[in-house]
């Protein structure tokens, strides 16, 4: 039987074939895009060839079309992004990733002092192109000290440092985990911040000079196990400072004063120990070696220190028209040059914080 009376609502009801078409219809309307009620309302003829009328969709019905499309979406962009960053992957991990192998593991030793030694490429040509006085050069010294405070200040796990000539030492903390210990970053850094400072500084100091040609330095790493080690080593640069300044003092007098080829002074020189240098200096040219400005003689240390700085700051109070200006004092943490005696233990016990175990 297609259809069956009902009396009592005097109507005809859908058979089951026709019922089953409605709900497929409502079906489709969840999967399609747009909704098939957006479209104009259609007629759907069940069996029996009678006309039935399909409602429209109810707010319901819309809003689980929409949101079964767009969780349809998320899911597809879901797959493509996965597709994606697996394709990233692959690409990343090429065969040619192997080179990576050939790479030497240069991790300085934990718990240890790590040094950096630069020093400069062929300054003896450097300096006689760019006319440096002899024996020593107030201003060539004087900036590389400012370098030297340059690279503390960018790098501020060094603890110490110390330079003479065309050289300077770099002490890193002990427990400094700067670029995981790796004794190229040390250096590399060191170097060019060194390197690079030297020329952008260098019309501070040498005005009427002009920078001929960029300088070059080398450097090396070198890791000490004990505080001992690093106080020997610091003294044994500040030795080689003293043995150097005295051989050139000598040597320029005599080629300046006495009128000596280098290569006479050279050979007056051969042999001679440092009392005889001295006695040379005061017997022939009355100069006391001692009384030498301490930087020619003993280098220069760079360490942290808390300094007072007094600027002046204008204070305006709310009943006053223009404001006054007012010395202020303050005090900073900064790089401050000393030149002074390190070999020994008064230096290291005026300045216990260098050692700190927990520096």
């Amino acid at each position: 039987m297609a259809t069956i009376k009902d009396s009592a609502k005097g109507r005809l009801e859908p058979s089951f074939q026709a019922r089953k078409s409605v709900t497929n219809y409502k079906e489709r309307q969840a999967r399609c895009w747009p909704p098939l009620w957006l479209e104009r309302p259609r007629k759907d003829t069940g069996t029996s060839g009678a006309e039935l009328s399909v409602p429209f969709p109810t707010l319901g019905e819309m809003w689980a079309a929409g949101a079964l499309k767009v969780r349809d979406c998320l899911a597809a962009t879901s797959v493509t992004l996965r597709r994606c960053l697996k394709l990233g992957a692959t690409m990343a991990k090429s065969k040619f990733e192997y080179v990576r192998d050939f790479e030497a593991d240069d991790t300085c030793l934990p718990h240890c002092w790590v040094v950096v030694r630069l020093d400069g490429r062929n300054f003896h040509r450097f300096a006689e192109k760019h006319s440096f006085i002899k024996p020593n050069d107030s201003r060539a010294l004087h900036l590389m000290t400012k370098c030297a405070q340059t690279v503390m200040n960018e790098l501020e796990d060094i603890v110490i440092a110390y330079g003479q000539s065309d050289e300077y030492s770099f002490v890193f903390k002990r427990k400094s985990n700067w670029f995981k210990r790796r004794a190229s970053k040390f250096m590399t850094h060191v170097v060019s911040q060194f390197a690079s400072s030297y020329v952008f500084y260098w019309r501070d100091y040498f005005e009427d000079q002009p920078l001929l040609y960029p300088p070059g330095f080398d450097g090396r790493v070198i890791v000490y196990p004990s505080n001992q080690t690093l106080k020997d080593y610091l003294s044994w640069r500040q030795a080689d400072c003293h043995i150097n300044n005295l051989y050139n003092t000598v040597f320029w007098a005599l080629v300046q004063q006495s009128g000596l080829t280098p290569l006479q002074a050279q050979e007056r020189l051969q042999g001679t120990l440092a009392a005889d240098k001295n006695e040379i200096l005061f017997s022939e040219f009355n100069i006391n070696y001692n009384n030498e400005p301490l930087m020619y003689r003993k280098g220069t240390v760079l360490i942290w220190q808390k300094v007072e700085e007094i600027t002046t700051k204008e204070v305006k109070l709310p009943a006053e028209m223009e404001g006054k200006k007012m010395a202020v004092t303050r005090t900073r943490t900064m790089v401050v040059p000393l030149h002074c005696n390190i070999i020994g233990d008064a230096f290291w016990k005026e300045h216990p914080e260098i050692l700190d175990e927990d520096s």
